[in-house]
């Protein structure tokens, strides 16, 4: 049972907060950062929040941004706790020394959740491991989906990105007070958090601000302008109201949430489809995030820890029994994965001939997470092997069908595989050990850069944590990422198949067909 004590006062630029001391760590929660982003700043870029007088309580989480539930299949796996209120622009630290002079390494950690879902409340995100390891950790809330990420003629881009910058600078200017370095800043975050952090690290108003970031399980990328708002588009049909954000700012909030959940239904990693997403906007995102990064004009002397789990796709497809189907369809949902990933005949076949006992929804699975994840994080290393580690967590979930997948590495990570929510994804007995390389890990690269195992060189050293003891392997991708590399140059002279995210739909009747009968039972959604 943690043990609870009245706590520190802090003063902020906008006011001091009571925390409370918990297992001897000092907590706070729920401090805003900026204003609450509705009414007149509803769809805006965020704003300071209103000085408050006195000294206001902090010892409890803030409200969290609007966002739809889970379905009922991923709702088993993933917690997702709702904080009802307007003030969500809030985070949340831990620090072992409240008070300045400390100096200690900060991690700020932004959630995962698609853009759509999460928020800093979910328990396996607790700070006090790190705290307890001698790091300031901070977690932040920022707006989701069509609040956060919805793309208008009248609005700026990217308010979401736009709050995690706020939050970043508020770290900047407070963090001190609460016994971190401002210099020794980590930005750390997982699928769409690992996004947001690669934009972060692009955005010219971020520059200074971050010395370390990690990756987990999502590259740097930009949405597609048009798959943006093709979703804006389809709510506003709906709605019935035009697509501007002056029209949607006048729609109640739980309209616009289920709204957003009916038309994104059909919206996944693995399908595609249209999905919210960040978005060049030639200010905080001038260019794509990876193109940024890769070409070596932003974040320079950023190190960089990065990532994947062995089984990614299982999370996006075992909850609802999209492995079934698409076992059962065989060369047609192959053929429907090539459109996905834009990529040609060789690129299953040469999957298939690596792994000749693979499923077919184990040979989509693993292409689309190479295409999505590991693909775009090898560039990046390669572009930066001075100043980046790569890991694969490998750990298989005790629960049947699920492996390695996707978000399973968290639990170990914050090593919080005690609380409830963690074995709701991997299930009981997850292993101490593991769990204290992991976190060590983290720690190790937020106090001076190095996790502890080799840097990224032409040998493709990646850190494996998984049954065994943790192990350097030496190209363990290199197969399948060689198979990529010869479509690539066979594109010179061939033609891309047709994308299944066409709007209108792709003509060729057979990937039509895949798509239709592959969603009809239900959906999936990236974590």
């Amino acid at each position: 049972m943690t043990a609870v004590q009245a706590g520190p006062v802090v003063s902020t630029p906008f006011g001091a907060v009571r925390g409370r001391y918990e297992d001897g760590v000092a907590v706070f929660r729920g401090i805003p950062y900026a204003a609450p982003p509705f009414g007149p700043r509803r769809f805006r870029p965020p704003v300071p929040p209103t000085p408050w007088g006195g000294v206001r309580d902090a010892g409890a989480f803030g409200p969290t941004p609007p966002k739809p539930p889970y379905s009922e299949a991923f709702a088993r796996l993933l917690s997702d706790p709702v904080v009802p209120g307007d003030d969500c622009l809030n985070l949340n630290v831990w620090t072992p020394e409240p008070g300045p002079g400390a100096r200690l390494p900060v991690v700020v950690w932004l959630h995962g959740g698609a853009l759509t879902r999460g928020s800093s409340a979910v328990p396996v995100y607790d700070g006090l491991a790190f705290a307890r390891d001698g790091v300031v950790f901070v977690s932040v809330n920022y707006r989701l989906g069509v609040e956060g990420y919805g793309l208008f003629p009248d609005a700026p881009a990217n308010p979401g990105l736009r709050d995690q910058l706020a939050a970043l600078a508020w770290v900047h200017e407070s963090i001190g007070a609460f016994g971190g370095d401002p210099s020794r800043v980590t930005l750390g975050g997982q699928s769409a958090g690992a996004i947001s952090v690669g934009a972060v690290l692009a955005a010219p108003q971020a520059q200074g601000l971050v010395r370390r970031a990690v990756l987990q399980s999502g590259p740097p990328e930009a949405a597609d302008r048009d798959k943006v708002r093709r979703m804006v588009r389809r709510m506003a049909t709906r709605l019935k109201i035009p697509a501007t954000a002056a029209a949607f700012a006048d729609v109640d909030r739980d309209l616009l949430l289920r709204t957003q959940a009916d038309v994104g239904r059909l919206s996944s990693p693995v399908l595609g489809g249209p999905a919210f997403g960040i978005v060049v906007d030639g200010d905080i995102v001038p260019r794509d995030p990876l193109e940024a990064l890769v070409q070596g004009d932003a974040a320079a002397g950023v190190d960089l820890l990065m990532g994947w789990t062995r089984d990614e796709y299982r999370l996006w497809l075992v909850p609802g029994g999209l492995v079934e189907r698409i076992d059962r369809l065989g060369a047609v949902a192959l053929a429907g994965a090539m459109a996905r990933c834009r990529c040609g005949h060789e690129v299953p076949r040469g999957y298939r001939a690596l792994h000749p006992e693979a499923t077919p929804a184990e040979i989509v699975g693993q292409m689309v997470t190479d295409h999505l994840l590991r693909i775009p994080l090898h560039r990046l290393a390669d572009a930066r092997p001075h100043s980046s580690y790569v890991y694969e967590f490998a750990w298989p979930s005790g629960l049947p069908g699920l492996g390695a997948c996707h978000a399973l590495e968290l639990g170990f990570v914050f090593d919080t595989g005690d609380v409830p929510e963690s074995a709701r994804l991997a299930g009981e007995g997850a292993p101490r050990e593991l769990a204290d390389a992991m976190h060590g890990a983290w720690v190790r690269f937020a106090v001076d850069g190095d996790p502890g195992w080799q840097r990224w060189d032409a040998s493709h050293p990646v850190r494996i944590f998984g049954d065994s003891e943790p192990h350097t392997a030496y190209g363990p991708r290199d197969p399948e990422l060689a198979v990529w590399a010869a479509d690539a140059a066979a594109h010179e002279a061939g033609a891309i198949p047709e994308s299944l995210d066409g709007d209108p739909p792709t003509k060729n009747t057979e990937l039509r067909s895949v798509v239709r009968r592959l969603r009809r039972p239900g959906a999936i959604r990236r974590d």
